[in-house]
């Protein structure tokens, strides 16, 4: 039964959290294709349960698959900043691109198994292009393959069919999971989604602690290993379609049974279209605006696309809670990036604190499940879905509203005075006075930038130089080092055995270096008198030195290193608190409104509400795009604007669902019905009446 189905479904998510939702396309009074389809066979069952063996297959298939795409999306970001060189801002915008089309293409592919092809075949051609485009952004992130301009392309066309790919079998995957149970074995089916979601918070959990640590702690062409980090995701993927191909032979495949949300489309667009034809105010008003597709669709479709769209309008404020929940690959992780990851016995990458929300999810359900919300039942609180929905927003806000407190934290300007310019450069005068002596100097400097001013003696008199200095932190949690040579001779030195660096005497300046967080005390230094230690100490997270090599004496060389940047003082374990927030906040949010917008729609309407709830994930991403490219600001900036926008609609919507009216899709079914009943008024009404004779 249809209607069965989509309540074990439902009963699964009420237990099981996820990244993703059940996306199954059920027709809508359309007949199947007509045809001569194979019986299906009964598949072999594990272990004499009534378990099919098939879902082995489906369940491995799962796990390499979300490997895979949160594995190659917990490093985007970085890989786009670092990599790229892109800005912040840009990085940020391309990486909710991405995840936007993500969650668009679902309507694709469900188009495509439900109207044309199947749930098996789509997902087989589009693994298949899923897997190509892994290839290719591995491919694209090799350095000394062309130039930028070929990395770009090459990885925004791997991206495109990697979004088109887990876009397109996200409705197809868990629907032929619950295809391969008999009818009669429903409680098997509800367990079988338990494990499916279990792999997939499995998978995402273990890819994003994994693939940071290739990308940072492995080394290829001479930086941080890329091709390596998407490399492995693009081998899990190829996993992945091997196992699910190996399966075959046992896979219940049942055949398309039509796109009820085509339908739904064409009769809210032919409603629209028939209502702006007949403006007239000589023809007759009806209840509802959709009842002007009653001259093509049945009155029972129409019926249940009503009930569809009073939980689709409460869909509208939606997005902006994922607004602020996927920038934990994106804004969350730049935030990591400039904190201390030094945990004692082991020194975490930025962007593996996105393991903690898988992790987190799966202590919080049951947590929720079995204690939280049992004991707000006990007090007597009515906390309807709504309610928990709205607490979900909250939560997130407030996760927001720390991050803030720590971005401003963490943002302590260097100690540099300020001047004010009277344009874009402006000519300086800087007098010393030195032993009665005064010199003066001009340099010119430039808004928006720092420097400063170095004054040594050389042949007997002062000099200067002006010399810029780092605008801002490191990137990645790197520190930054650069020399300057106070000897009056060159010098070329060895930091780490693999950087070499030639300076020219007489306080000569050398660039800025980039080092990992690490103590590094066997540095050399080759000078004509001869070759000398370089003890640098440790060099920490974020912080910019200038180290100055002053004099040689009694064989041993002398310098002094200065500080300019203050190193990352804020520990990353100051994000926990935002995760935990945004977190439990999902589990109040998602669970609940998927269980709730199912429970207010028609089994047949259920798969319509899954891609409306798909767009709504959609929409916030494309949310953030916008925000980071048409109103740039301070970080700190950002996170209060976002944190006030999801008040201002979790206020909205707290008064959208007050106004709401919960029904149940059966009994509103039944009045639509006898509403529809066909009036007698101009029927011969006979009454049959005893006649006494």
């Amino acid at each position: 039964m249809v209607g069965d189905k989509a309540r074990e479904e439902m009963n699964a998510f009420q237990r099981n959290e996820s990244k993703e939702t059940l996306f199954t396309f059920i027709s809508a009074g359309d007949d199947p294709p007509k045809g001569d389809f194979p019986v299906q066979k009964k598949s072999p069952k594990l272990c004499g349960s009534n378990y099919p063996l098939s879902i082995a297959f489906i369940v491995v298939n799962e796990f390499c698959e979300r490997f895979s795409y949160y594995g190659m999306r917990a490093v985007l970001t970085l890989y786009f900043i670092n990599f790229f060189h892109w800005d912040e801002n840009l990085s940020t915008s391309v990486y909710h691109a991405f995840s936007a089309l993500c969650y668009f293409t679902p309507v694709i592919g469900a188009i495509m198994a439900d109207s044309w092809l199947g749930k098996y075949k789509t997902i087989i051609y589009l693994s298949i292009v899923y897997v190509v485009g892994h290839l290719i952004k591995s491919v694209g992130a090799i350095p000394s393959l062309g130039n930028q301009v070929v990395h770009v392309v090459l990885s925004m066309v791997g991206l495109f069919l990697i979004a088109l790919g887990t876009g397109g079998i996200k409705p197809c995957v868990s629907a032929f999971g619950g295809d391969q149970f008999e009818e009669e074995h429903t409680s098997e089916r509800s367990k079988f989604f338990s494990v499916f979601y279990l792999s997939i918070n499995a998978g995402s959990l273990i890819s994003t602690f994994v693939t940071p640590v290739l990308r940072g702690d492995v080394k290829c062409f001479g930086e941080d290993c890329y091709p390596l980090a998407f490399g492995v995701p693009a081998a899990l993927m190829v996993l992945a379609l091997v196992v699910f191909i190996a399966g075959s032979g046992l896979y219940r495949k049942t055949p398309p049974e039509g796109n009820v949300l085509l339908e739904v489309c064409k009769c809210i667009g032919f409603a629209i279209k028939n209502r702006l034809k007949n403006r007239s105010r000589q023809i007759p008003k009806r209840d509802h605006w959709l009842d002007w597709a009653s001259e093509k669709y049945s009155k029972k479709l129409i019926g249940e696309v009503k009930m569809v769209t009073r939980v689709l309008f409460l869909f509208i404020p939606l997005p902006m809670f994922w607004a602020l929940f996927d920038q934990q690959g994106s804004r969350w992780t730049l935030q990591a990036t400039k904190m201390n990851a030094d945990f004692g016995i082991y020194v975490l990458q930025p962007d593996q604190m996105q393991f903690l929300n898988p992790l987190l999810i799966l202590v919080f359900i049951p947590i929720f499940d079995l204690g939280l919300y049992p004991l707000i039942n006990m007090c007597k609180f009515n906390f309807t879905p709504i309610r928990k929905m709205a607490t979900g927003m909250i939560l997130a806000g407030m996760a927001f509203g720390l991050a803030a407190i720590v971005e401003v934290k963490i943002n302590n300007p260097a100690e540099y005075s300020k001047l004010i310019l009277n344009g874009e450069q402006q000519s300086l005068h800087f007098t010393l006075q030195h032993q009665g002596l005064s010199l003066g100097f001009n340099y010119t400097v430039k808004e928006k930038s720092v420097y400063s001013l170095i004054v040594f003696e050389a042949e007997g008199s002062l000099s200067s130089r002006l010399i810029t200095d780092l605008e801002a932190k490191p990137e990645n949690g790197l520190a930054a080092v650069r020399f300057i040579n106070g000897l009056s001779q060159d010098v070329n030195l060895t930091v780490d055995s693999k950087r070499f660096i030639a300076i020219q005497k007489n306080y000569s300046v050398s660039e800025y270096m980039l080092l990992e967080r690490d103590k590094y005390d066997d540095g050399r230094c080759i000078t004509e008198a001869g070759e000398f230690t370089l003890d640098l100490g440790l060099l920490d997270f974020g912080a910019s030195y200038t180290v100055v090599i002053t004099n040689m004496s009694r064989g041993a060389l002398q310098i002094w290193k200065s500080e300019d940047i203050k190193a990352n003082n804020v520990h990353m374990a100051w994000q926990l608190p935002q995760y935990l927030l945004i977190s439990a906040g999902e589990v109040m949010f998602s669970i609940t409104g998927l269980a709730f917008s199912y429970s207010q729609s028609p089994a047949s309407m259920k798969s319509v509400l899954q891609a409306g709830w798909l767009l709504t994930v959609a929409f916030g991403n494309a949310f953030v795009l916008i925000i980071a490219q048409a109103a740039p600001m301070a970080q700190w900036a950002e996170f209060v604007l976002f944190t006030v926008l999801l008040f201002a609609v979790c206020i909205i919507f707290s008064i959208m669902g007050y106004f709401y009216v919960s029904v149940d899709p059966e009994d509103l079914q039944e009045k639509e019905e006898k509403r529809e009943t066909p009036s007698r008024g101009n029927m011969i009404s006979l009454i049959t009446q005893k006649t006494k004779l």
